[in-house]
């Protein structure tokens, strides 16, 4: 019998892995996706947020446990346990250096990666160098791992995990850790979960899922109906605006839209609908995906001058550009009279001051409604761009509850032998919103948490095991 049985194949999976095996546990790993599209979403990453007290290798300045705590604080409205919260935060002071054990690189920002030079730990060569670096690792330790192998049940009794079943057979282990990823690539159970809105859409009709299309939330639907204790809004997600032109699944990170802090956002009506320079863009990029999917149509129109090129990260697709902003109306199909009122009234509105994009400048509007409070610049000089967004699903925050040994819960109780990491409990810390870099910390923190426990768990049942034998 395996010792530790790991169901998923990213971030959260693979360090759960590795650190069983270090332990001393054999592992078997079961990643649904062939090898090619192995790693799940976090193939698409790019960095970590990182605590930090003083200046490491890639990491400027400081950024101190509290300051990212508030910073979660905030994006989340409150919505997250802080024990949990302050775990992973902890965490991520210390676990780069296990990560470069494995084989991951880190580097530093490129120019104009959304101001996370201070906060944020970038992979060389992204989130695919990351999960085929610890692919190899676990190769080489002897980790077993099997791909096209989708697990869509488990025999769990009393809350103690038996086996797991994949295309009828059955894979018994002494414990296992829960990795599968959330339910954002099943359409159907988006739709359920968002329901129809006033207008009579269904939204998630119009939502794209920037990352794999193998996290079909089986397992958080199965272990639904085993009665395990569950957290979380089924709507809530970190949810992007990204270009519409973007394809259904693993889009990725270069179909993002990163200049709305930069001009204004307009919906299909031509008007504008919530303030574009509320905060710095790591702390808001989330939010738009949310705010484009209440809009009619679930779509909206992100909208520059030339002033504002050079000062973001190129998207894939270029923009719709025009000599004239009634041209760019005309283009991207917008009503022109009700477009050119609300960008009239915007730049009637703009007090620049001196505009800084590093910092929370005192560019702002002044009677306007919704305001835009930073980086409020005219949008009057050509040429002009639009891009038109779309809501890109990244993950679902509907998971498992957990506690500091990141254990499955049923009736309140925690299993004595199986775990979960990465977005099947990530609703314990995101309630709501997300600020960049932290799926990947709480991925990592967890999953090294829940490998741990597992092979803890199942040495400690091996051992019994040879204790009763031999008597």
């Amino acid at each position: 019998m395996i010792d530790v049985l790991v169901i998923g194949g990213g971030n959260a999976a693979l360090c759960a892995a590795l650190m069983a095996r270090e332990a001393g546990a054999s592992v078997l790993l079961l990643e649904a996706a062939p090898r090619a599209w192995r790693g799940g979403n976090s193939s698409h990453t790019r960095n970590l947020r990182c605590m930090h007290d003083a200046p490491q290798d890639v990491l400027v300045d400081a950024y101190p446990e509290e300051e990212f705590w508030q910073d979660l604080l905030k994006v989340t409205g409150g919505l997250t346990d802080e024990k949990l919260a302050r775990l992973a935060i902890r965490a991520s002071a210390g676990c780069r250096d296990w990560m470069r054990s494995h084989g991951v690189r880190f580097q530093p920002p490129l120019s104009g990666a959304l101001h996370v030079a201070r906060t944020n730990a970038f992979f060389m060569g992204g989130g695919k160098a990351l999960v085929n670096a610890y692919y190899r690792s676990a190769e080489r330790l002897g980790v077993q791992i099997r791909y096209e192998a989708p697990v869509d049940r488990l025999d769990i009794v009393g809350g103690e995990f038996r086996a797991a079943y994949v295309k009828g057979e059955r894979i018994e282990a002494r414990a296992c850790v829960l990795a599968a990823g959330g339910f954002e690539s099943n359409r159907d159970w988006l739709r359920e979960a968002w329901g129809q809105n006033e207008r009579g859409e269904w939204p998630a009709d119009n939502f794209l899922i920037r990352g794999t299309k193998f996290n079909q939330g089986v397992l958080i639907k199965h272990m639904q109906e085993q009665g395990a204790d569950m957290i979380g809004d089924p709507t809530q997600s970190h949810c992007v605006a990204i270009d519409a032109r973007a394809p259904l699944y693993d889009g990725g990170i270069c179909t993002r839209i990163d200049c709305v802090s930069l001009g204004v956002v307009v919906n299909q009506q031509g008007e504008r609908f919530y303030d574009e320079g509320e905060d710095f863009w790591p702390k808001r990029y989330a939010i738009w995906g949310r705010l484009v999917a209440q809009q009619p149509g679930q779509i909206g129109y992100s909208i520059i001058d030339g002033k504002a090129i050079g000062r973001f990260m190129p998207p894939v697709f270029p923009g719709v550009q025009a000599d004239s902003l009634p041209e760019l109306a005309r283009k991207l199909g917008l009503p022109e009279a009700t477009f050119m009122a609300t960008l009239n009234a915007y730049n009637t509105a703009c007090r620049v001051g001196t505009f800084d994009h590093t910092a929370l400048d005192d560019c702002h509007t002044e009677g306007l409604s919704p305001a835009k409070t930073h980086w409020a610049l005219p949008l009057d000089t050509g040429p002009y761009y639009g891009y038109a967004l779309r809501p890109g699903i990244t993950f679902t925050y509907l998971g498992l509850k957990v506690n500091e040994q990141s254990a499955v819960h049923f009736g309140g109780v925690p299993s004595p032998n199986l775990y979960v990491a990465g977005e099947m409990m990530a609703g314990n810390v995101l309630g709501q919103g997300y600020t960049a870099g932290v799926g990947m910390s709480i991925g990592t923190a967890f999953g090294r948490i829940a490998g741990t426990e597992a092979a803890r768990a199942a040495l400690q049942m091996k051992a019994t095991e040879r204790d009763c034998a031999a008597a």
